[in-house]
C-alpha cells in the first residue's frame, strides 16, 4: 500500500516501528500535492523545503505526533508564514505569533505541510469566495468542496494531507467534510483555544480537525483541547480525551431530528441517510424521532448574529494598522473607503452590511435581540432532546456537492447549505460529520450531535457508527495512487 493509504494512526505506528521515516512520509504527501494541486487548488501556501527540514527534525524527536504532516487552514496565524484568510486584505500579512492550536500540535511533533484555501474570512459555503481562486472537489473537480474549510477538506480527501485543521462558525468543518467524503469534527465551543484564530464571529468560531477516520480526529483533538489563559472563552474539559477503542452502539439511544431530516433534504441524500440509520439500528442502536421545534429559525438567527459579530471584528481592517492600504486617497475617510472597497470581496461586504444594519439604532432589538432569544431557545431544544436521547442525528447537508458557479449569484440559496449545521453553533454543542455513503457518485454526510463538554463520548459513538456504516470509498485522484 502507498503511504497515502494509511490512516494517521497507522502512519504513526509505521514511524514508531521505523518502517518509514518522517522524510519519506512528507515526500509522499508533497509528491501527491505536486501531482494533483493544479486540479484541486487546496493550498494557498506551500514550502517543501521547510516541510522537509521539519520532517528531519521531527524524525529525531519522540513527540506523540512526531513526523506526521499537518495542513492548516489559512485563518490560523503561523509565525513567519503568510496568513491571508483567503483575502486580498491580508495578502501580504505575516504574523509574529502562532495560534495556540497550531503550537499544540507542532509541539507534539507534527510537521507543517501548508496553509489551505478558504472562503474569504471564513464567510461562505463553497470556497468560491477565496480571493485566490476556488478549491475543487476531488470527487468531481467541476463541483465545490464546501466551505469555508474547503481547502482543508479537499486536501485530506485528495491525499494531499493526512489530516488538517479547520474552523467551524456555522458548519464550516462539517459541511465540506460531508461534500468531500471525510470526517469533520466541531468540538464544544471553548474546548479549543481561539487565540491566533482570525475572528469572523467570536461567539461561534471553533477550531477542529478534518481527517479520514474518527479515530484520527480523536487523536488530533487530544492535542487541541485545554484551557488557554490567552483565550477567556476557553474551557477545560474533564480529563484528557482518549482515542476510541472498539466501540459499540448496543442500547445507545439515537434521536433523528425531524426538522433537519425531512422537507428540504434532497431525495438522494435522504435515501443514503436512511440506509445509514438502518446500519446503526443493525449495530444495536435504538432509533427514535427527536424534536427541535425552533430549528426552522436557526438560519435566520445565525445570519443576523454572525454578520453582526463580523461587522465589529472586521472594522479593524482600515488600512491604518496592518494589511492592505489603497493608494491615491485624498483624506483618511477616502482611504478607509478605498481600502475596504478594494480589499474585501462581495460576500464579506454583504455580511458587514447585514451585521451593521442589524446593530444599528432602531433595529438592534428587533433583529439582534430577537436572534439572541432564538439562540437560547435552540439551546433549550438540545437540552430537552438530550433528556430522551444519548445522541441526535441528521444529514450534514441537504444536498450533495453542487456545481462550481451554481449558487454564487444566489446567496440565500447558498446560505441554506448550512441549515443542518448551524444549530450546533448556536447552542455551542459538539457535532461531527462522518461519511454515510455515496449518492450518484458523490459523498453524503451523517451528522451526529452530542452533549456540551461530552466530546469524548461523541467521538466514541461516531467511531462505532463509522464501523457500522463501513464507508471506505476514496475519490479518483487518491484511488489512482493507493
Amino acid at each position: 500500500m502507498s503511504l497515502l493509504g494509511y490512516s494517521v494512526l497507522e502512519a504513526r505506528e509505521k514511524l514508531r516501528q521505523g518502517e518509514v521515516s518522517a522524510v519519506e512520509l512528507a515526500e509522499a504527501y508533497l509528491g501527491q500535492i505536486e501531482r494533483v494541486e493544479d486540479e484541486v487548488n487546496a493550498y494557498l501556501h506551500l514550502d517543501a523545503e521547510r516541510t522537509l527540514d521539519e520532517a528531519r527534525r521531527a524524525g529525531e524527536g519522540d513527540g506523540e505526533l512526531a513526523g506526521l504532516p499537518t495542513a492548516i487552514k489559512d485563518v490560523l496565524c503561523t509565525r513567519g508564514i503568510p496568513t491571508t484568510c483567503g483575502s486580498r486584505m491580508l495578502e501580504k500579512f505575516v504574523p509574529v505569533y502562532t495560534a495556540t492550536c497550531v503550537d499544540q500540535v507542532t509541539a507534539a511533533g507534527a510537521v507543517y505541510l501548508g496553509k489551505t484555501n478558504m472562503d474569504e474570512f471564513a464567510m461562505g459555503s463553497s470556497t468560491e469566495n477565496s480571493a485566490f481562486g476556488p478549491t475543487r472537489n476531488p470527487w468531481d473537480t467541476g463541483r465545490v468542496p464546501g466551505g469555508s474549510s474547503g481547502g482543508s477538506a479537499a486536501a485530506v480527501a485528495a491525499g494531499e494531507a493526512p489530516w488538517a485543521l479547520g474552523t467551524d462558525t456555522g458548519g464550516s468543518i462539517r459541511q465540506p467534510a460531508a461534500f468531500c467524503g471525510v470526517v469533520g469534527f466541531k468540538p464544544t465551543y471553548g474546548a479549543v483555544s481561539r487565540y491566533g484564530l482570525v475572528a469572523f464571529a467570536s461567539s461561534f468560531d471553533q477550531v477542529g480537525p478534518i481527517t479520514r477516520t474518527v479515530r484520527d480526529a480523536a487523536l488530533m483533538f487530544r492535542f487541541l483541547v485545554g484551557k488557554d489563559p490567552r483565550d477567556s472563552t476557553s474551557v477545560a474539559l474533564p480529563g484528557k480525551p482518549q482515542v476510541p477503542g472498539d466501540g459499540s452502539l448496543e442500547g445507545v439511544r439515537i434521536g433523528v431530528v425531524a426538522e433537519l431530516s425531512g422537507e428540504g433534504i434532497d431525495a438522494v441524500v435522504r435515501r443514503v441517510f436512511e440506509e445509514a440509520l438502518a446500519a446503526l439500528e443493525g449495530a444495536g442502536a435504538a432509533i427514535g424521532e427527536a424534536a427541535m421545534p425552533h430549528a426552522e429559525y436557526c438560519i435566520p438567527a445565525y445570519y443576523i448574529l454572525a454578520p453582526a459579530e463580523a461587522s465589529a471584528n472586521l472594522a479593524r481592517y482600515d488600512g491604518v494598522r496592518y494589511g492592505f492600504r489603497a493608494e491615491g486617497a485624498g483624506d483618511v475617510i477616502e482611504m478607509y473607503e478605498h481600502t475596504r472597497g478594494a480589499g474585501f470581496g462581495d460576500e464579506v461586504k454583504r455580511r458587514i452590511m447585514l451585521g451593521t444594519y442589524a446593530l444599528s439604532a432602531g433595529y438592534y432589538e428587533a433583529y439582534y435581540g430577537q436572534a439572541q432569544k432564538v439562540r437560547r431557545l435552540v439551546r433549550q431544544d438540545f437540552e430537552t432532546a438530550f433528556g430522551e436521547f444519548d445522541f441526535l442525528v441528521s444529514p450534514t447537508t441537504p444536498t450533495t456537492a453542487f456545481a462550481l458557479g451554481e449558487k454564487v449569484d444566489d446567496p440565500l440559496t447558498m446560505y441554506m447549505s448550512d441549515v443542518c449545521t448551524t444549530p450546533a453553533n448556536l447552542a455551542g454543542t459538539p457535532a461531527i460529520s462522518i461519511p454515510a455513503g455515496l449518492a450518484e457518485g458523490l459523498p453524503v454526510g451523517l451528522q451526529i450531535f452530542g452533549r456540551a463538554c461530552e466530546d469524548e463520548k461523541l467521538l466514541e459513538a461516531a467511531h462505532a457508527a463509522e464501523q457500522a456504516i463501513g464507508f471506505d470509498a476514496v475519490p479518483p485522484l487518491l484511488a489512482e495512487v493507493i
